[in-house]
């Protein structure tokens, strides 16, 4: 029977998780604000986006295996300090160069925490609702991501101190979490490694490669459309709308990934290749309908292909996830998410630092239409994939087997 404190510990840790990656949108409507103040051109802001990015991905290459060895909860009590630290730093911004180094710190910070909170919602599964960690691992992301961008635009838009008082809140929030990881129990035994395991690498077990290579081009589509919509979409309502309000753009965010979190909870029972293809056909004709409207200056119409999108965003994300956690043995979950991670934020930030250097030469629409034909392609690709693919079932069934082999006493796996 599990005890009230490994309940309590199992939601400190989704709370930590919504809080760590709602941060990381939060500055994004407030982007207007300091282009406004410090005349930063918008390839200067693609270099502010991109650089977070950098320093997610080279901390989660590095460090991404690491609470597998010395524990999950050394990890987390670092991350969230740092990331603590990065929301403290951007309360005194004055600049370009300080907006930089405080990405570069949230992103190492965000980098540390992603796969160590996620490995670590898994180790402390619910008895009861075993399978609710995979559903959280993919659903809590697109919802924080709509929380933050939400949260932040309106306190730029009516609060006081537009460009502290969200920070604040945030950072405020994360001290509490990270104090109250007192009560998560610690489910992995530290063991042999730890140095070794930070040397750069893409950590996917044996188990998980195939599916890997299999679910990798809808990673890509889903999180590609994630940088196109934080880093672009926004701007199309004061560049094509003519609106400047900085609630708008939050909502406008929020439109795609709550509607991307909602997908995540409304298919945790469908079966798991069913809700795949339904998220990829979402990523083509969510990017379709979105451009076009913009060309045609609709503003509902913009909404509707942002919502249509969303489910693509919730959908292409988590059912991918669902399948391969339940491949992964427990000391191979956070080296496992950390990978997906990788390839995830390297879709997400790499289109947008491409649109933001050629935008100048080429015009914001166009690029958005072609940052919009690469999502398609990309989810393209990955459903004839699918389609076409003999094998595709039988991995699944066999990843099913593996989580039935690698269930142990005291550390419980997710049944998918």
């Amino acid at each position: 029977m599990q005890t009230a404190r490994g309940v309590a510990g199992f939601w400190i840790l989704a709370a930590m998780l919504f809080v760590a990656m709602a941060s990381s949108s939060v500055p994004s409507p407030i982007y207007p604000v300091y282009a406004a103040e410090w005349d930063l051109t918008p390839l200067m802001l693609t270099g502010v986006f991109a650089i977070y990015v950098a320093g997610l991905l080279v901390t989660m290459l590095v460090a991404g295996r690491l609470s597998d060895h010395v524990g999950r909860k050394p990890v987390l009590v670092a991350g969230g300090l740092l990331l603590v630290v990065s929301l403290v730093l951007f309360t005194g911004a004055d600049g370009f160069g300080a907006l930089v180094l405080d990405r570069i710190v949230q992103g190492v910070a965000v980098g540390l925490l992603i796969g160590a909170l996620g490995a670590a919602l898994i180790d402390n599964s619910l008895d009861r609702f075993p399978s609710l960690a995979g559903v959280l691992n993919g659903a809590v992301p697109p919802f924080a991501l709509a929380t933050g961008a939400v949260s932040s635009g309106a306190l730029v838009e009516w609060g006081p101190a537009p460009e502290q008082l969200v920070y604040v809140l945030f950072g405020a929030l994360l001290l509490l979490l990270v104090a109250a990881l007192v009560v998560v129990p610690e489910r992995v035994t530290r063991r042999p490694g730890a140095l070794r395991s930070l040397r750069p690498t893409v950590s996917v077990p044996r188990a998980s490669r195939a599916l890997f290579r299999g679910v990798a081009g809808a990673l890509v589509a889903s999180w590609a459309l994630g940088g196109l919509f934080l880093s672009l979409v926004p701007s199309a309502l004061g560049a094509v709308f003519g609106i400047h309000d900085h609630f708008a753009a939050g909502a406008l965010i929020a439109v795609v990934t709550g509607v991307g979190g909602l997908t995540g909870l409304a298919i945790q029972r469908f079966d798991t290749r069913r809700s795949l293809f339904l998220g990829l056909v979402a990523l083509i004709v969510g990017p379709v309908v979105t451009v076009s409207f913009v060309f045609a200056h609709s503003l509902p119409g913009l909404v509707v292909g942002s919502a249509i999108a969303g489910v693509g965003f919730g959908a292409g994300f988590q059912a991918p996830l669902r399948m391969l956690l339940a491949t992964a043995a427990p000391t191979h979950r956070a080296g496992l998410l950390s990978s997906v991670y990788i390839v995830s934020y390297l879709a997400f930030g790499v289109p947008a630092v491409v649109a933001g250097l050629v935008e100048p030469a080429f015009g914001f629409v166009p690029v958005l239409a072609g940052y919009g034909a690469f999502i398609v392609l990309a989810a393209t690709t990955a459903l004839v994939l699918q389609v076409t693919s003999r094998s595709a079932a039988g991995v699944e069934e066999r990843a099913a087997e593996t989580v039935e082999r690698t269930a142990t006493g005291a550390v419980r796996t997710v049944a998918e």
